[in-house]
């Protein structure tokens, strides 16, 4: 009996821009994404015996799983990598419970509502305004208590300006352009290729808006060199990821006459010294500071697999900002360091003839900012055949996290 861990399922809750969502909970986004993932997978919700989530994900698991009518609880897990580098690493420690016997049915959530809880940046946002004698009203919610290791680790750069996301990744690819000449029209371009995928998707926010290149070279600046359309949505939704053991796939594979989908390999971590990467901008080895950060990350990954970049099929690639997209298709070997310029130019991320599609349902940047678990849903059906944008003959999908902070990456493949 093998126990290797495969996807079985996914679901998802509507996906909208943020404080669109209407009356519905977080919590509730939470159950009614692990509800459609069950479905979608052919099993009963009574049957998950375990849960993973990342990011601080603030629906705990075991008030889900009494909601769920969870027959017997066996597994629970929160990942430490933060934020969106974590989405992966879920779906690794789902996996590692699966193949150890901790559970045997394992769902990976993350549900995130930005329009009932405080978003990054938006305190610091009051602050500025409120000094310059605007009045802002608060969110509506404010969630917990802020890491204070993590403040205290961006003291000296707060002050500066550096109080959003944007901010805090302009600086690496700015060193980037700096060094190799990459352009923003090379940002431009994978905005367009991402945008043009949403528009066949009919999940994804943008799915009604298109983007040219003129639009993204004339929309405003938010953190040099990122202007608007580099930078990731801000929404509200949830999504899930149901893993369970190769027998149980086989036997679910017959009924849905869908291919499994094993998960090959999976990596996570950080280089030395790296805390909380770009976020603190501080203890990043020069050699690696206009990297997306992932690059030991992923060479242990693809050992792990036995496979090369050239292996790859089609690939999800955490797109909180355009440019850590083009640093992670160095990072992970699919061009050398520096060439990343060139090989959006050759329209490789294109799922209609591009050599390594990227990105089929739209991404971060035009489908949902879901902290990237909804790339791994989106690598399930591109292998399964599902995707609204589909690869002919996928086998292999390669999923990464988010750049710039501690990361992890998972391999997928079709048999």
């Amino acid at each position: 009996m093998s126990r290797k861990a495969h996807i079985v399922g996914v679901g998802e809750s509507q996906y909208t821009k943020w404080g669109k969502i209407g009356d519905i909970t977080e919590h509730a986004l939470a159950l009614q994404a692990i509800l459609t993932a069950a479905k979608d997978a052919g099993i009963k919700v009574n049957e998950i015996d375990g849960m993973a989530s990342f990011a601080e994900d603030r629906n705990e698991a075991i008030f889900l799983a009494a909601e769920l009518g969870i027959d017997e609880f066996h597994y629970g897990n929160m990942v430490w990598m933060p934020g969106g580098g974590g989405g992966c690493a879920a779906i690794s420690n789902a996996a590692m419970a699966v193949e150890t016997g901790q559970a045997d049915v394992v769902v990976v959530y993350r549900a995130l509502c930005q329009g009932q809880y405080m978003r990054f940046g938006h305190a610091a946002e009051l602050m500025v305004n409120t000094a310059q004698g605007e009045a802002m009203e608060p969110p509506p919610v404010v969630f917990g208590q802020a890491n204070s290791i993590l403040l205290a680790a961006m003291g000296h750069v707060m002050p500066f300006g550096m109080i959003t996301g944007a901010a805090a990744f302009a600086l690496p690819f700015r060193r980037h352009m700096h060094m190799y000449g990459t352009t923003s029209e090379h940002l431009g371009k994978i905005a367009i290729t991402f945008r043009k995928h949403a528009n066949n998707n009919p999940r994804a926010v943008m799915k009604d808006k298109t983007l040219t290149l003129e639009q993204h070279q004339q929309s405003r600046m938010i953190a040099d060199p990122f202007r608007l359309f580099d930078c990731c949505m801000e929404n509200d939704g949830a999504c899930a990821v149901i893993v369970t053991t190769e027998e149980r796939a086989k036997d679910l594979s017959r009924h849905n006459k869908r291919p499994m989908v094993e998960i090959v390999a999976s990596a996570q971590g950080a280089p030395k010294g790296y805390s909380f990467g770009s976020f603190t901008n501080a203890n990043i080895a020069d050699d690696i500071y206009a990297t997306g950060g992932t690059e030991q990350m992923a060479n242990r990954l693809w050992q792990k697999a036995d496979l090369t970049p050239s292996d790859v099929d089609v690939a999800q690639i955490y797109d909180h900002f355009t440019g850590s997209v083009l640093m992670q298709l160095e990072d992970f070997g699919f061009c050398k360091r520096g060439e990343g310029g060139d090989f959006i130019d050759s329209g490789a991320l294109s799922a209609h003839g591009g050599s390594l599609p990227c990105n089929t349902s739209g991404g971060s940047l035009s489908e949902a900012y879901m902290h990237g678990l909804n790339h791994i849903l989106e690598g399930a059906r591109s292998l399964w055949g599902e995707s609204c944008n589909p690869v002919k003959d996928a086998k292999v999908c390669l999923v990464t996290s988010a750049a710039g902070v501690p990361s992890s990456a998972i391999v997928l493949r079709a048999h």
